[in-house]
């Protein structure tokens, strides 16, 4: 049985998403249908993973978004929580 936060109506926001351990979470979270967004270091890295996600998440390209982020700047941090409400949060 799923983890009951893991919903459709859920977002799942993984760092280090755009290859190894996080890429591999954020597929199993597109094929339980979460919408998904990745953050990294690496414009290619995410782009190529977000080719992967939206061939596995239910809404394709509008269950995915990334993020150039690096975690280690607060700034950074508040930036993508901010993209995340406003893609997601804002489309309930």
């Amino acid at each position: 049985m799923p983890h009951p936060a893991l919903t459709t109506d859920s977002v799942a926001v993984v760092t280090g998403g755009a290859a190894g351990i996080g890429l591999a979470a954020a597929k199993q979270f597109a094929r339980e249908g979460l919408r998904i967004c990745i953050a990294d270091l690496g414009e290619d890295r995410l782009a190529h993973a977000a080719e992967v996600l939206t061939d596995l998440a239910p809404g394709g390209a509008s269950d995915v978004m990334t993020s150039a982020t690096d975690v280690n700047r607060l700034d950074d941090v508040r930036r993508l929580e901010a993209a995340v409400r406003k893609r997601f949060v804002a489309t309930k």
